[in-house]
C-alpha cells in the first residue's frame, strides 16, 4: 500500500531523557498543535545517544495516527532522511508555526 503523502506535516520535535527507562525519547517540541509529552513513533537511529546526544532537535515528516483506537501518537516512516535543526532554525520554525495558526 502507497504512503499517503498528504497526511503527513512537518513536526519539529527533539530528545529527551526518559525518566522511569533513562533512554532517550522523541517528543515533539513545545509551541506546536501536539502536547509535549505525545509519543513520536520514527527511526531508532534518532534515540541513539551516540549519533545524537540528548537535546538533539529535528524536523520530521509526521502524521497523527493511533492503531487500533489506542493513544493517539505522531508516526515519521523510517525511511525518511533526517535533518537536524539548530537553536535558531528550531526557533524559527516555530515562529513561523504560531504565525500560521489561526
Amino acid at each position: 500500500m502507497a504512503r499517503d503523502t498528504w497526511a503527513y506535516r512537518e513536526v519539529a520535535v527533539h530528545s529527551v531523557r526518559d525518566g522511569r527507562s533513562s533512554r532517550l525519547r522523541i517528543v515533539p517540541m513545545p509551541g506546536q498543535a501536539f502536547a509535549p509529552t505525545m509519543r513520536v513513533q520514527c527511526a531508532a537511529a534518532l534515540r541513539d545517544p551516540e549519533r545524537y546526544p540528548e537535546g538533539t532537535r529535528f524536523l520530521l515528516q509526521a502524521k497523527l495516527t493511533d492503531r487500533l483506537g489506542g493513544e493517539p501518537y505522531l508516526y515519521a516512516w523510517h525511511g525518511d532522511p533526517v535533518q537536524v535543526l539548530t537553536a535558531s532554525q528550531a526557533k524559527k520554525f516555530l515562529a513561523a508555526f504560531r504565525r500560521g495558526r489561526i
